[in-house]
C-alpha cells in the first residue's frame, strides 16, 4: 500500500473529527493571540501583516500549537489529520516571509507578484510531496543527477538546495537589516547621510556571513574563496576599475557628509536636488522634473557645486535697460517695487543698481536673495520680469531699442 493510499485510509477513520476539532483550537488560539499581539503594531508589519492573518506570526504560532497538539494526541490515537497539516502551514510561513519581506524591502518593484507566485508554487508543491510521502524519492532523483565542474560533481538537489538557502539568507538579511534600520539607526543617527552608511554597511556584513554559512552547508570549501578573492582582486584593478572607484566613493561621499539628500547641486552642467545616494550612484531630480543618474567618482574628481551646503540662500539677478533720459530714482523705485514678492527675502533686502552704460541705455540689475531654491526659479524670475515690466509702463519710462546709426558715403 502506497503512503497517498494509507492516508486516504486514516482520514476515513472515525476518530478523525477529534483531530479536526484541535486543529480547529490550534487555529483559532493562534490567530487570538496573534491579534491581542497586534495592537501598536505598524500596518506594514512583517510579523502581523495588515488583517493579521497575513503576517507571519499567524501561521508560525498555528505551527507552533499543532507541532505540539500532534505529540499530545499520539498518546491516545494515531494522528493523521495534524500530520497533514504540518507541511501545510509550514509552506504558508514561508510563503508569509517572503512575500511580506520582499514587499516591505521593494514596495515599488513590479516583480513582487512574480516572486510571490513562483514562491506559492514552489511551496505548495513542496507540502503536497511531504504529504504524499513522495518527497524523499523526488530528492533522491535530484540526488542522482549531477554535473561535473573540472573534478568536482555537483548535483542538481545541492544546486536546488542552494539556491534556496539563498533566497532565505537574503529575505533574513533584508529583514534584519530593515528592522536595524528602522528600530535603531532612526533613533540613533539623526543625520541621514551617516544613517545610510549605517544601513548600508550593516546590509553588506550581513549579505557577506550569509553568504558564507550558505557556501558552507552545500558543502563548499571555504578555502577555495582565497584563489577567488585572488582573482576577483585582479579583476577589480583592471577590468573593475570604475565600478569600483563608484563604490568607494559612494562611502566617501556618504561618511564625509560633503553631500547629503536634498540639497541643491550643479555637477557636470546638471543643477537639481539630491533625492538619494547609493552605493554606486547618486539620484538628482532637476527642478523641471527631469532625473539624472550621476556616478559617485564625479562628485571626487569633478568640481561640485553645493547650493545649500552653507547657507539654503541663493541670489537671483534681473536685468533692463532704460533710455538715458529716465530718472534714475524713478527707475530703482519700481524694480525695488517689483521685488515685493513672497518668496524674495527681506534680508538681505533687494538691490537695485546701475551697472552699465550701454549702447542703447542704462542697464540696472536688480538683485533678490530667496531661501527656497528647490521650489523653481524660472517662475520667480517671470513673475518679478512682468511686475517691472508693468511698473516701468507705468511710471512711462521707455525701454529702448537697439539704435544704430548708418553713415552713407556718396
Amino acid at each position: 500500500m502506497t503512503e497517498l493510499q494509507h492516508l486516504l485510509q486514516e482520514l476515513g477513520g472515525t476518530r478523525v473529527w477529534v483531530e479536526a476539532l484541535v486543529l480547529l483550537a490550534c487555529v483559532s488560539l493562534a490567530w487570538g493571540l496573534a491579534r491581542l499581539l497586534r495592537r501598536g503594531a505598524a500596518p506594514d508589519s512583517v510579523w502581523f501583516g495588515r488583517y493579521t492573518i497575513d503576517g507571519l506570526l499567524f501561521p508560525v504560532l498555528a505551527l507552533v500549537f499543532i507541532y505540539a497538539a500532534r505529540y499530545g494526541v499520539a498518546v491516545y490515537q494515531p494522528v493523521v489529520v495534524l500530520k497533514v497539516a504540518l507541511p501545510i502551514f509550514v509552506s504558508l510561513a514561508a510563503i508569509r516571509l517572503f512575500v511580506r519581506v520582499l514587499g516591505a524591502s521593494f514596495p515599488q518593484s513590479s516583480a513582487i507578484k512574480l516572486i510571490e507566485s513562483v514562491v506559492s508554487w514552489l511551496a505548495w508543491g513542496g507540502a503536497v510531496l511531504w504529504i504524499t510521502g513522495l518527497l524523499p524519492a523526488v530528492l533522491a532523483e535530484l540526488d542522482a543527477i549531477s554535473f561535473a565542474f573540472g573534478k568536482t560533481r555537483i548535483s542538481l538537489r545541492t544546486l536546488f538546495e542552494g539556491v534556496l538557502s539563498s533566497g532565505v539568507m537574503l529575505v533574513v538579511v533584508l529583514w534584519i537589516s530593515a528592522t536595524i534600520e528602522k528600530r535603531v539607526l532612526r533613533e540613533a543617527v539623526d543625520d541621514l547621510s551617516m544613517r545610510k552608511v549605517a544601513a548600508n554597511v550593516i546590509r553588506a556584513g550581513l549579505l557577506l556571513v550569509g553568504l558564507l554559512f550558505v557556501l558552507s552547508a552545500v558543502g563548499v570549501d571555504l578555502t577555495a574563496l582565497s584563489v577567488l578573492g585572488g582573482a576577483l582582486g585582479v579583476g577589480l584593478g583592471f577590468g573593475l576599475q570604475k565600478l569600483a572607484a563608484n563604490y568607494v566613493s559612494g562611502f566617501v561621499i556618504l561618511i564625509e557628509r560633503s553631500l547629503r539628500i536634498g540639497d541643491l547641486v550643479r555637477v557636470d552642467n546638471f543643477e537639481g536636488v539630491v533625492t538619494d545616494i547609493k552605493t554606486r550612484y547618486t539620484l538628482i531630480r532637476a527642478l523641471n522634473g527631469r532625473e539624472s543618474v550621476v556616478p559617485n567618482e564625479l562628485f571626487i574628481t569633478q568640481r561640485v557645486e553645493n547650493l545649500t551646503a552653507a547657507d539654503p540662500k541663493v541670489s537671483l539677478s534681473l536685468s533692463v535697460s532704460v533710455a538715458y533720459d529716465s530718472d534714475m530714482d524713478q527707475v530703482r523705485q519700481v524694480l525695488l517695487a517689483a521685488a515685493e514678492h513672497p518668496r524674495v527675502l527681506r534680508d538681505p533686502a533687494p538691490a537695485a543698481h546701475l551697472v552699465n552704460f550701454g549702447a542703447d541705455g542704462l542697464e540696472f540689475v536688480l538683485s533678490v536673495w530667496i531661501s527656497d531654491p528647490e521650489n523653481g526659479q524660472q517662475g520667480l524670475r517671470s513673475e518679478i520680469n512682468l511686475a517691472i515690466l508693468q511698473g516701468l509702463r507705468t511710471a512711462g519710462i521707455e525701454i529702448p531699442y537697439p539704435q544704430r546709426v548708418v553713415h552713407t558715403k556718396s
